[in-house]
């Protein structure tokens, strides 16, 4: 693999290895919350890896990935309520699965229509597991939701310790970390495989792409599922930090702030959703803390940002580099 582009040509492969390095020693050099921050970073970085399979590769887009993230962690949930079973590597067997059923059915219906309709069809469907979710309530907890504890890793290797926060901060962030990084790897190789080609091609031209055989429907389908299966693992792994399920993780502005991190971050390059999920989770984080309307002041900086940096923030930093470059 060639490392100058790893990530799209949007960084240097000269930043790559101090930022991974970076990210194993942030547990040694950070406060435990931070880093737990971090891999609420992490988690939905992988999810908007997934989302940005058909928003960035395929030109769909999509409001109902909310339904895949809160699919896996009631997935993990009912192992735990109806299994009492307490492994991570259960959680994300049940998460993968999860998120692929409910998006090779999802995905059967949306892959019919394109643009408006397309992204209104997702938001729907996603909005029916929902209101299941509420109505449900001796399966699902209803508005109470279901608890996830702190699970076993490894198969029970790393047992779940007293101090959750720091056992969160630490062995989990690397569970998370690990699982993130090859994520990574997976979804570069296929966005850079002859399938991630094809569905380039149907992003800028469908007649054209249809008419030198690539059979459109299926690529989207196939997209469709990749991208359940992704933000599957992120809504498993999710699912101990988060500690409740409840349906408010299916909830269309889930799906909403997934659409954010990527334009935030800068939805036509590779390394843009990873970033966008990472600082929007800062973000949120610090508006939340210090402002009491805060949806107010988080809708008008991410609005402020979206019109000042349209290309987002990867994206951004990339062209003022390259003009510096050209410049020297």
């Amino acid at each position: 693999m060639n490392l100058r582009r790893v990530l799209a040509g949007s960084i240097p492969a000269t930043y790559l290895v101090p930022i991974v390095l970076l990210l194993f020693v942030i547990p040694f050099i950070a406060a435990p919350y931070q880093t737990q921050l971090l891999a609420y970073g992490l988690v939905f970085a992988i999810a908007v890896l997934g989302f940005n399979l058909l928003l960035g590769q395929t030109g769909l887009l999509s409001f109902g990935h909310s339904a895949y993230l809160g699919a896996a962690a009631y997935a993990a949930a009912f192992l735990v309520k109806y299994l009492h079973v307490f492994s991570m590597e259960a959680f994300l067997l049940a998460g993968v699965l999860a998120g692929f059923v409910t998006a090779a059915v999802f995905g059967f219906v949306c892959v019919r229509y394109t643009r408006i309709f397309f992204s209104i069809l997702t938001l729907a469907l996603s909005q029916v597991l929902w209101s299941l979710a509420f109505k449900f309530y001796a399966i699902t907890g209803g508005s109470d939701g279901l608890r996830v504890p702190t699970p076993t890793l490894l198969g029970g290797l790393l047992g779940a310790p007293d101090d959750k926060m720091a056992f969160l901060a630490r062995q989990y962030y690397y569970y998370v970390l690990v699982i993130f990084l090859l994520c990574v790897a997976v979804m570069w190789r296929i966005v850079n495989s002859p399938f991630g080609k094809s569905l380039q091609a149907i992003r800028d031209n469908e007649v054209r792409a249809e008419f030198v055989g690539i059979r459109v429907r299926r690529s989207r389908w196939v997209a469709f599922v990749i991208s359940g299966i992704f933000t599957g693992i992120a809504g498993a792994l999710w699912a101990p930090l988060l500690g409740q399920i409840t349906p408010e993780v299916l909830y269309w502005q889930q799906s909403g702030e997934i659409v954010f991190m990527a334009v935030l971050g800068g939805f036509k390059s590779f390394a843009g959703p990873i970033v966008g999920a990472v600082v929007f989770n800062y973000l949120k984080e610090f508006v939340v803390a210090h402002y009491e309307y805060w949806q107010f002041f988080l809708g008008l900086i991410l609005v402020t940002l979206v019109l000042v940096l349209p290309e987002g923030v990867v994206g951004t930093v990339s062209r003022i580099t390259h003009r510096f470059r050209e410049a020297r």
